[in-house]
């Protein structure tokens, strides 16, 4: 079949932290040349899209702009204006994250507010301390609604799997006793704001990703095709465990015909 829309990941399947996947700028430079339309759907947080698409094309010369990057950050920003009945900017939110976590949802015109805030968010913090967990726990203890980024346990990078989102998440899960809502891979919500925010048909598309925990299982959760490289997280024997199967598998991207 041959897909109308590309959604890909980034850690694992475009590159490897600062390591570059080489056949990784031949795939886009492919769908590129064929008109074929492509988007980043990473669950990286720390970055806006921006910033995202600057180290696509200066790191690792791969074409993006930043209209091509969907971000949990931008999906839990739309998630949190939806929330309310009334303006957002009577309401107030609590997060820990990044600048590019904190921009998007800022920018929605909610309030920060540490002590009673409607909404707490918590994703990836590479400067996190004990304090801002304090914070997060005693807000929602208080009542305040818990949404998490993205499950990423780890992140592939160019020293190994690193710690990801779901691990700071997880943190405030224990002790709060309460999951969070989460909104990233693998949940349905990132492919849902996807393709109304980028108007595209999810049964004419597909989703290309190294990690069946968070990529695949997206696709499958929002009944769009896989496509499984095995550049990143999962392994073969990871994936002989599993009882729903991508639908294409492939060891690297140069061996996709788009």
């Amino acid at each position: 079949m041959k897909y109308q829309t590309y959604l890909i990941d980034l850690d694992g399947t475009m590159y490897r932290g600062k390591d570059k996947i080489p056949e990784a700028k031949t795939f886009v430079e492919n769908l590129q040349a064929k008109g074929v339309d492509y988007y980043f759907l990473t669950n990286n947080t720390t970055k806006t899209p921006q910033q995202v698409a600057d180290n696509l094309v200066n790191n690792h010369q791969i074409p993006a702009t930043a209209d091509q990057v969907v971000t949990p950050s931008l999906a839990t920003a739309a998630y949190v204006k939806n929330m309310f009945d009334d303006d957002i900017s009577n309401h107030s939110a609590y997060v820990i994250g990044e600048y590019g976590l904190k921009s998007a949802v800022y920018n929605t015109g909610i309030k920060f507010e540490e002590t009673n805030p409607d909404v707490v968010i918590v994703g990836l913090d590479y400067d996190v301390t004990y304090h801002k967990f304090e914070i997060a726990t005693l807000a929602i203890k208080r009542g305040a609604f818990f949404i998490g980024t993205n499950a990423d346990t780890n992140l592939p990078n160019e020293r190994g799997l690193v710690p990801g989102a779901g691990s700071v998440i997880s943190l405030v899960e224990t002790s709060t006793q309460q999951r969070a809502k989460y909104i990233g891979k693998p949940e349905r919500d990132i492919m849902d704001f996807a393709a109304d925010f980028k108007h595209f048909d999810p049964k004419t598309a597909v989703m290309v990703g190294d990690n069946y925990n968070t990529d695949i299982k997206c696709g499958i959760a929002s009944g769009v095709d896989t496509l499984l490289v095995y550049t990143g997280v999962s392994t073969h024997e990871d994936i002989a465990k599993v009882a729903i199967k991508p639908t294409h598998e492939v060891e690297s991207l140069d061996e996709w015909d788009v």
